[in-house]
């Protein structure tokens, strides 16, 4: 009864179940990787950081395609880190198995790829909560609108650009910014 009236509450509040700590850094951020170990993004540090939400069911995932080539163009300086997540219509509803394999058979993805995560919501993952809020990235607001958003951090850490996913990794705004 105390749980349901105290739930009760918080919804008639809209306060938060749990506060999320949320690093103040890029390079404060470790997540799990797809396929086991940690990726650190400390390690990023003097490169720009690609980081998109993929699915592996979407209309948007023949971009994989697109941030191969990317990620083997732009190798020395950029850094792509994929992140599945299943946050809309269960376009990425596979074991972290299932999702490297169809990476790797379809698309050849080398470039990193973290475990599934969710990018919206109240589970939202901290890099997410980074990543969509200018309290914390210190460049906008803004929520994830579909599967492969787009995020451009700069060489120093710092959100320069957000791309949409109906715009291709290979689009000339997404190397412009890249180049920059």
């Amino acid at each position: 009864m105390r749980r349901y009236i105290l739930w009760a509450f918080n919804s008639l509040f809209f306060l938060p179940a749990v506060a999320q700590s949320v690093p103040q850094s890029i390079y404060d951020f470790k997540v799990d990787g797809l396929t086991g170990g940690t990726i650190d993004f400390a390690q990023f540090r003097g490169k720009k950081i690609l980081i998109v939400n993929t699915a592996s069911h979407c209309t948007y995932t023949p971009q994989y395609e697109q941030l191969e080539a990317l990620y083997k163009k732009y190798k020395g300086s950029l850094v792509i880190v994929g992140f599945p997540c299943n946050n809309f219509f269960f376009e990425e509803r596979g074991s972290s198995n299932d999702i490297d394999a169809f990476c790797k058979k379809n698309y050849g993805v080398s470039f990193p790829m973290a475990a599934k995560v969710s990018v919206k919501g109240r589970k939202q993952a901290p890099i997410y909560t980074w990543l969509t809020n200018e309290k914390y990235n210190h460049f906008k607001s803004v929520s994830v609108k579909w599967n492969f958003q787009k995020y451009l951090i700069d060489e120093n850490g710092h959100l320069v650009a957000v791309f949409y996913p109906n715009t291709r990794p290979d689009a000339p705004e997404v190397i412009k910014a890249i180049e920059r």
